[in-house]
């Protein structure tokens, strides 16, 4: 066994045990932890691949980003998972039966094997540049039509997101641009004029008058 097969293996049993520690561990921490870890198992093997881009595409974007917003809305929220599991094992009956019948159907997709076309040489080029480069290079000249539909499609559902939470409701607060724009520093800056010092030489006079008295009359 070389070094590969090895790391393939390490990287494989590490990944499939945090996977099942996704879906047991009791703490919704935990369990976005495991998730971590899963990932970064998942780019190992993807290295072992020689995927560098989609290595390092799941560490940066779901690693980086997803999973930090999950941890963050996790712990804000703070979900008590143990009301959600009561009725855990009422719906283990039909989580099984799916479960079977998704077996069944990759089953029958591994017995029948795969029918994968030799694929063609590579050109003097395109061996000159890496994984990432050659991918890159794919992207932006044969495949750049249907990149640039895919980012158009991306704004779109950015823009309608925000448009949905935008949306005028009377239990939300929200500040108009254009209100904050015609705003004047005279509108939220009130100068008073107020003396420096203060005259306090009537209070301290009425004050030893008045401890005169009281000594007189002891």
């Amino acid at each position: 066994m070389d070094t590969k097969t090895a790391l393939f293996y390490v990287f494989s049993a590490i990944l499939l045990f945090s996977a099942f520690r996704v879906i047991t561990a009791r703490s919704t921490v935990h369990s976005a932890l495991f998730l971590v870890l899963a990932f970064f198992n998942a780019a190992g093997v993807w290295m072992l691949l020689q995927a560098e881009f989609l290595a390092i595409s799941l560490v940066l974007v779901y690693v980086g980003a997803v999973m930090v917003l999950f941890l963050f809305v996790v712990m804000m929220l703070d979900i008590n998972v143990d009301q959600m599991r009561q009725d855990f094992w009422k719906h283990f009956p039909l989580a099984g039966l799916v479960g079977a019948v998704i077996a069944l159907e990759m089953a029958v997709v591994l017995m029948g094997g795969f029918n994968v076309p030799e694929a063609e040489p590579l050109s003097a080029r395109a061996l000159q540049f890496g994984n990432t480069k050659l991918l890159g290079y794919e992207l932006y000249t044969k495949y750049l039509y249907p990149l640039e539909v895919a980012a158009v499609i991306l704004l779109v559902a950015i823009i309608a997101a925000i448009a949905l939470t935008m949306r005028q409701r009377k239990d939300s607060r929200y500040v108009d641009p254009s209100d904050q724009v015609k705003v004047k520093k005279a509108d939220r800056l009130k100068v008073v004029a107020m003396k420096a010092e203060v005259e306090v030489a009537p209070v301290a006079a009425a004050a030893q008058n008045e401890q005169v008295s009281t000594g007189s009359k002891a």
